[in-house]
């Protein structure tokens, strides 16, 4: 009786791994920025880990206050390809001002 509640145990328990889906590996929700006065641009669902470079911005003209509305931290780099020294770790839901130029940003 034992080893068949073992057995039953350790099938379920097999059966429960394999059938929950892993974590998706995106941020959820938008990441907006300004390429302009008044110039909104934005990505939607961006995926974590990935260096992404922001469209619009350019080597003359930094992309500027972002709006970090994701499930994820965003790191903002003045760099292209999230290169560089400069950079700012921005928390879900933190907003910064124009001041701030960026490039490019990946997520945590």
């Amino acid at each position: 009786m034992r080893l068949r509640n073992a057995v039953l145990a350790s099938a379920s328990a097999l059966a429960l791994v394999l059938t929950v889906p892993s974590s998706a590996s995106a941020a959820t929700g938008d990441f907006l920025y300004k390429v302009g006065p008044g110039v909104p641009a934005g990505v939607a669902d961006p995926e974590s880990g990935k260096c992404i470079n922001l469209f619009g911005a350019t080597e003359k003209d930094p992309a500027f206050a972002p709006d970090n509305f994701t499930t994820s931290t965003a790191t903002v780099f003045l760099d292209f390809n999230c290169d560089g020294d400069v950079f700012y770790v921005m928390n879900p839901g933190k907003k910064l001002g124009d001041r701030l130029k960026l490039r490019s940003v990946v997520f945590s």
